[in-house]
């Protein structure tokens, strides 16, 4: 069977030559949670992004379903981050004068989904985070660990097939953190997605499947 994502000789340096990572492999297959740690600075975010094709490897290939981004163009690539993957981005990237209804149901709007529909899934989606009592309030006015629930409900609100998060509950209290983690193995296991997460929290790090280290050797097994 072809593993939903497939990483094989990864490579990349940074701005005057220093290397992040070198000979990254890593093979995710469906309804796999796979959880990636390492110190600042050793270029988790950069794999993620490299994973979204936001990002390109100096050597190696991504694959989703088979297919390697490097033989997308950018409408192609584009397409399949708004109908495949769902990312959290550290920065959240919440546009601030839409509502947080808006903002949750925008890859839905991008895809074509009639309104109300993508209403009903947007709302559904606040409830699951706990904010469904404020779908008509501003982004503007959200705290961070407010935007990051908000940042979390929009990369799943499509269903994606592959979630990428980068520290997903970096802002969070422990009580939310657990729910907001809670809802991200639910839904790679019921729904048979794949999902990556970056994170620093052995709490979050334990929901996964695989817990692994980013070195600039590549990805080892984690261990403690």
């Amino acid at each position: 069977m072809t593993p939903f994502l497939h990483i094989a000789g990864l490579a990349k340096s940074v701005p005057g030559g220093r290397s992040l990572f070198h000979g990254l492999d890593l093979t995710v297959g469906k309804g796999e949670l796979i959880a990636i740690m390492g110190e600042s600075g050793v270029g988790k975010s950069t794999l993620l992004n490299i994973i979204a094709g936001l990002d390109r490897p100096d050597h190696g290939t991504v694959a989703i379903e088979g297919r390697p981004l490097s033989d997308m163009d950018e409408a192609a690539a584009t397409r399949l981050r708004r109908d495949r993957i769902g990312f959290v981005f550290q920065a959240f990237h919440i546009l601030p004068y839409l509502t947080l209804r808006q903002n949750v149901a925008l890859p839905l709007a991008l895809g074509g989904v009639r309104a109300r529909a993508a209403t009903a899934r947007a709302d559904a989606l606040l409830d699951l985070v706990g904010l469904g009592d404020r779908g008509a309030d501003y982004a503007k006015d959200l705290s961070g660990g407010e935007l990051q629930r908000i940042a979390i409900a929009r990369a799943l609100v499509h269903d994606p097939a592959l979630i990428l998060a980068d520290e997903p509950t970096g802002n969070l209290d422990p009580e939310t953190a657990d729910r907001i983690l809670a809802l991200f193995a639910d839904t790679v296991r019921s729904r048979g997605a794949g999902a990556v997460i970056v994170t620093h929290s052995a709490v979050a790090a334990a929901i996964a499947d695989r817990t692994l280290l980013l070195t600039a050797a590549g990805l080892v097994p984690h261990v403690g």
